[in-house]
């Protein structure tokens, strides 16, 4: 497959669609200027997100979309040769879920709802039931949404499935109870960066992680959009501001290398975990 460009966005949305479209656009072009093939756009990117995480306002929730609507079709329109994942408040019947879609100029490759829920979300979301992982021109990707990546078990399901790119999408906001002064001092900043390197060394994987910036009601996200390599290293970021991160590796040369000595998926112990 050869070295790729991979880039993953730290941007503000609103619950205004075509605002939201049009900014999404704009990213794309920015990321296609820059030779990027992979790019990992935030949850909620398409309508924003809860104005609250505890006690969400259901007068004011995300528009909710219909994943063959008009929405999701302007984004494959945009994305052309590109792989693009984004994420938007899905629409089934009466239920909605906090959905992840990757997409690519022809069409939907595959959706991830969702399966962890903070206090209050469930409110509004019902929970997805699973992880797979899906083929896609960049290689097997698997995408997580949010607090999804708190815990090992998904992204290790993922890999187990195959993913090569964990595509990992978040609204993630400052602690709700113990507000810093400085972003950098934020225990939700700190976690956010120890999950995503976590999640990509112990998986061996390469980890493309989103985030929203900005605020939206009670709520200030943390940005701090990066691409992770499978030795867990940061090879781009973007800190707490807005922008695109954007990394050049070989994927699976990079995979390959991490897991020559130490392979980690082949040398579990599923036979003594409880």
């Amino acid at each position: 497959m050869g070295a790729m460009r991979i880039g993953a966005v730290a941007a503000g949305f609103s619950r205004d669609v075509e605002f939201d479209l049009a900014r999404v656009g704009t990213l794309v072009e920015h990321a296609r200027r820059d030779g990027v093939q992979l790019l990992v756009l935030p949850d909620a990117a398409l309508g924003g997100y809860l104005d609250d995480i505890a006690d969400p306002d259901t007068s004011s929730l995300p528009p909710a979309l219909d994943p063959e609507g008009p929405e999701l079709v302007a984004v494959a329109a945009m994305a052309k040769e590109m792989v693009v994942c984004v994420g938007f408040c899905e629409a089934d019947g009466d239920l909605r879920y906090n959905t992840a879609a990757c997409i690519t100029g022809d069409g939907v490759l595959g959706l991830h709802r969702k399966v962890h829920q903070p206090a209050g979300e469930s409110r509004v979301y019902a929970a997805g039931s699973e992880f797979r992982a899906v083929d896609t021109p960049v290689g097997r990707l698997g995408m997580l949404v949010d607090y999804d990546k708190t815990f090992p078990e998904s992204a290790r399901s993922l890999a187990l499935d195959g993913a090569q790119v964990l595509a990992c999408l978040s609204a993630w906001p400052t602690s709700v109870t113990n507000r810093a002064s400085r972003m950098a001092d934020d225990r939700q900043s700190r976690l956010f960066d120890l999950y995503d390197r976590s999640r990509a060394a112990e998986n061996q994987v390469v980890l493309v992680s989103s985030n929203l910036t900005g605020t939206l009601g009670g709520m200030r996200f943390l940005g701090q959009a990066k691409v992770v390599g499978p030795d867990g290293e940061i090879l781009a970021r973007t800190w707490s501001k807005a922008g695109i991160a954007v990394a050049e590796l070989d994927i699976e040369a990079a995979l390959a290398t991490a897991r020559k000595v130490l392979a980690h998926l082949k040398e579990r112990r599923p036979d003594v975990y409880r």
